[in-house]
C-alpha cells in the first residue's frame, strides 16, 4: 500500500491531545469495506478485508506513519456547559494525504479508553457503529457533508449499554475533527495563545483561500479571527440548510458535535423524518425538544456565537471586534434562508426561486411545508410525487412503477396551480426539469425503522445482509427499482420506531 501521512495536528504543542494507543481486543472481524473510499486514500482493499486489515479497524495494529492521539475538547451540551470532555472512545491515528493531495484525518471510534473517558469503557456497541455507517455514507451519496465510513468491524467483545450488546469499531474518515467544543475548552482556560494557533491553523487547512492570516507585533490579529468566524457561519449555515432540505435531523447538535470544517459528524440518535413536522424530535435524550428539525437553523447560530465568545474572550478583543462578530452572528438567519432557498428551488424545478426578495416566492415555499403538515404528508414522498407529476402525460417506467406509492392529496391542487404557474416565468420544458428534479430529490433516505432493522438482524442473529443491502441501495437514493420498493416506503404503524438512542 501507499499511505501517505502527514500528521499535522500531531505537532501542535502537547495541550492540544493526548499521545495514546488503541487498546486490543480479542477477536476481530471486518464487516464492511468502504472500497471507493480505500482506494481514494490509497489502501490495498483486499488487504483491508484480510485478518490484518481486522486487526487495523480494531486498533491491535498500527499502520506504519501513525501517530495515535485522542485529542481534548469542551462543550456545551444541550445548552449547558459541560466542562472538558475529549476523544474519549475514539482514537485519530493520524492525518492520510489521498490521490488528489487532500487531507483527512483516519479515526478510530470505539476503540478503548483514553484520558478523557471520564470513566467510561471507550467503546461502542455494534449498533451505534453500524447506524453511523449507514447514515454517514447515505449522507455522502445525497451530497451532505459528512465524515465517511471507511469499514467497520466487530470486536468479539460484549459492551454493556441498554443491555449486554457486542462490540464493534468504525473507522472514520473526516477533513478533520476539530470543533466548536476545542475553541471553547481552551478559552475556557483562559488561553488565548491556543486559541491563535488553533485559528491560524484551522484557517491554513480548511479555509486557505481567505488569505487573512494577519499578525500585529507577531500574534495573530482579530482580523483573521473575524474572518475565521464568518467563514464557519457560512459553512454552518450552509450545512443546516441541507440538512433541512432532506429531512434530516441530527438529534445532538451539541457545541462538541459541531466540525469547523462544515461536515457533519456524530451520528447518535439521529434521523429523517417521515411526515413533514417541524417538532420531529426522534432523540431519546432530548426531552424538551431542544434539537427538534424546526430549531437547528436557530441552533446552529447559537453554536456559532458561542464560537465567537471562545474566539473573542480569550484573546481580550476590542469592543470594534465584539461589534464586527455579533454583525456576523446576525446574519446567520439570512445565510441560511438563502442556501435554503436555492436547495429549495433545486427541488421544486425552479432556477430563480427566491433569487430576489420575493415574498411570493417565499410563500410559495411556506404554503408547501404548511399542507405537508396539515395533511400528515411524507416529506420525502412529497417531492417524489410532485417530480413525477412533471412527467404525468408520457410516463416512462420509473413514473408507472413510482405511481403504486400515490399521488397528492387533493389539498395540494390549488398549490399545483401555483408552482405550475411559476414554472411560465422561467425557461426550459418540464422535461428538463422532470430530468433535474429526479437528480435532486431522492426516493431512497434511511428510514429509521429500516435502520432498527438492519441493525437488530446484526446484533441479534449476527446477519449482516440486511446491513449490506441497506447501505447498496442508500449509495443510490435517486436511482428507483421496482425490486427496491420496500426502501422507499414509509414504515407501518407497527414498524414505527420513535426514539433513538446515542452509543455512549
Amino acid at each position: 500500500m501507499t499511505l501517505r501521512f502527514d500528521n499535522t495536528y500531531a505537532a501542535l504543542p502537547e495541550r492540544f491531545y493526548s499521545r495514546v494507543n488503541p487498546e486490543p481486543v480479542a477477536s476481530p472481524e471486518v464487516i464492511r469495506v468502504n472500497d471507493a473510499l480505500a482506494e481514494q486514500l490509497g489502501f490495498d482493499v483486499a488487504w483491508l478485508k484480510s485478518d490484518e486489515g481486522a486487526a487495523f479497524a480494531v486498533g491491535n495494529k498500527l499502520l506504519e506513519g501513525a501517530d495515535p492521539i485522542a485529542t481534548v475538547y469542551g462543550g456545551h451540551q444541550f445548552g449547558n456547559w459541560a466542562g472538558q470532555l475529549g476523544d474519549g472512545r475514539a482514537v485519530l491515528l493520524g492525518e492520510l494525504l489521498d490521490q488528489d493531495g487532500e487531507r483527512f484525518d483516519l479515526q478510530l471510534k470505539g476503540s478503548g479508553r483514553t484520558p478523557y473517558s471520564r470513566g467510561g469503557d471507550g467503546r461502542a456497541p455494534l449498533g451505534p457503529v453500524l447506524r453511523e455507517y449507514v447514515v454517514s455514507e447515505a449522507m455522502q451519496a445525497l451530497a451532505i457533508p459528512t465524515s465517511r465510513a471507511l469499514m467497520a468491524a466487530t470486536t468479539g467483545e460484549s459492551v454493556r449499554r441498554r443491555g449486554v450488546e457486542p462490540g464493534g469499531v468504525i473507522v472514520r474518515v473526516a477533513q478533520s475533527h476539530i470543533r466548536i467544543g476545542t475553541f471553547q475548552y481552551f478559552a475556557s482556560q483562559g488561553d488565548g495563545d491556543a486559541i491563535r494557533t488553533l485559528a491560524e491553523y484551522v484557517l491554513e487547512r480548511h479555509y486557505p483561500d481567505l488569505e487573512v492570516l494577519h499578525r500585529v507585533d507577531g500574534v495573530l490579529a482579530e482580523a483573521s479571527l473575524l474572518a475565521l468566524l464568518r467563514a464557519v457561519a457560512e459553512r454552518q449555515s450552509e450545512l443546516v440548510a441541507k440538512w433541512q432540505l432532506v429531512g434530516f435531523i441530527h438529534g445532538v447538535m451539541n457545541t462538541d458535535n459541531m466540525l469547523l470544517s462544515g461536515e457533519t459528524i456524530d451520528y447518535g440518535p439521529c434521523a429523517f423524518m417521515n411526515e413533514y413536522d417541524p417538532a420531529t424530535v426522534y432523540s431519546s435524550i432530548d426531552r424538551q425538544g431542544r434539537y427538534a428539525y424546526g430549531n437547528q437553523p436557530r441552533i446552529a447560530q447559537w453554536n456559532v456565537s458561542r464560537l465567537a465568545q471562545a474566539l473573542l474572550g480569550a484573546t481580550e478583543a476590542g469592543d470594534a471586534a465584539w461589534d464586527a462578530a455579533q454583525a456576523v452572528i446576525d446574519e446567520m438567519p439570512e445565510m441560511f434562508r438563502v442556501a435554503y432557498s436555492r436547495g429549495m428551488g433545486r427541488k421544486l424545478g425552479l432556477a430563480t426561486l427566491c433569487e430576489t426578495q420575493n415574498d411570493e416566492d417565499w410563500a410559495l415555499i411556506e404554503d408547501l411545508l404548511e399542507l405537508m403538515f396539515e395533511t400528515n404528508s411524507d416529506y420525502t414522498l412529497t417531492f417524489v410525487r410532485l417530480t413525477e407529476l412533471l412527467g404525468e402525460d408520457a410516463p416512462d417506467a420509473r413514473a408507472e412503477a413510482l405511481a403504486k406509492f400515490g399521488g397528492l392529496p387533493s389539498e395540494f391542487d390549488a398549490w399545483v396551480e401555483r408552482w405550475r404557474a411559476r414554472m411560465t416565468e422561467e425557461d426550459g420544458t418540464d422535461a428538463e426539469r422532470l430530468a433535474s428534479m429526479r437528480a435532486e430529490n431522492p426516493v431512497f433516505i434511511p428510514r429509521n425503522h429500516q435502520v432498527e432493522a438492519v441493525i437488530e438482524a446484526a446484533v441479534s442473529r449476527g446477519d449482516f445482509a440486511p446491513f449490506h443491502q441497506l447501505v447498496e441501495v442508500l449509495a443510490r437514493p435517486f436511482d428507483y427499482a421496482p425490486s427496491d420498493e420496500a426502501f422507499a416506503r414509509p414504515p407501518r404503524d407497527e414498524e414505527r420506531v420513535e426514539a433513538t438512542f446515542c452509543g455512549t
